[in-house]
């Protein structure tokens, strides 16, 4: 069985559990690490877990909201942090005492029971990796940090049966809102952040019949709705406002099963 859970997406921080259950074996990854420690210890305790349940960490780039306390948790609990090299230089090359992993682009990861798959996005970072995770069974998709979706982001994303999504913004709602030029170019812009109507996009290029969950994440608190996100994303599937989830910046989801 294969099921997430985000603890909470947005600017104000991402962190999503990944988990993986096997006859007796339960694998467990946190993508993204973006909050204080203290915050993400509540919020795991919210889903019934500890620090100390986690086997492994992967952070996909290195921005503040998606970094947070990874170093401070691997190095206390000793768990192995998996981020490409780029990201590690965009946080000043920092000593991770062994743990420290190098993931590429379309290199596998096996963790536990867990395969993963990174993949390289367009953002503005210095080297930043989505990814997805099966347990062979069923495929989780996470794709919360991208300005646009180049033809092959869309292939990996094919077979999903659930994808976390980004869904930022609202074009006109970013258009009138009180950001200054330079920061309304850089989250609009091909390296930014993806605006409900193209996540919508996303997802009609992908879409199957076996795609049972979609998550929207990511949402600006200043230019985006949560019914507007929902509406588009459900539009694209042909299904009901309700069918989407949207993961809240505190509060992030219930555990969804893929």
């Amino acid at each position: 069985m294969l099921r997430f859970r985000s603890l909470g997406s947005g600017s104000s921080g991402n962190a999503t559990v990944v988990e993986t259950h096997r006859a007796s074996r339960v694998t467990r990854l946190l993508v993204d690490c973006g909050l204080g420690i203290r915050a993400l210890e509540r919020r795991l305790a919210q889903a019934s877990l500890g620090t100390g349940d986690i086997d492994a960490i992967f952070i996909t780039h290195e921005h503040s909201d998606h970094v947070g306390c990874a170093r401070a948790l691997a190095l206390r609990e000793r768990i192995p942090v998996w981020m490409s090299h780029g990201t590690w230089l965009g946080q000043g090359a920092p000593d991770f005492d062994g743990l420290l992993n190098t993931a590429r682009h379309a290199q596998p990861i096996e963790i536990g029971d867990l395969h993963v798959d990174p993949f390289a996005v367009p953002h503005d970072a210095r080297e930043p990796l989505q990814l997805t995770c099966t347990d062979g069974a069923t495929r989780l998709g996470v794709l919360t940090d991208l300005g646009h979706a180049p033809m092959d982001v869309l292939q990996v994303l094919a077979n999903c049966n659930a994808l976390l999504l980004e869904s930022n913004h609202d074009p006109d709602l970013l258009a009138g809102s009180s950001y200054p030029p330079f920061l309304k170019r850089r989250v609009g812009g091909s390296h930014g952040h993806l605006a409900n109507s193209q996540a919508a996009a996303i997802l009609q290029a992908v879409r199957h019949d076996r795609l049972n969950h979609v998550v929207a994440a990511h949402l600006s608190a200043r230019n985006n709705r949560p019914a507007l996100a929902r509406a588009a994303l459900a539009a694209a599937l042909d299904r009901a406002d309700e069918d989407i989830f949207v993961a809240d910046a505190v509060l992030g989801t219930d555990w969804v099963t893929v």
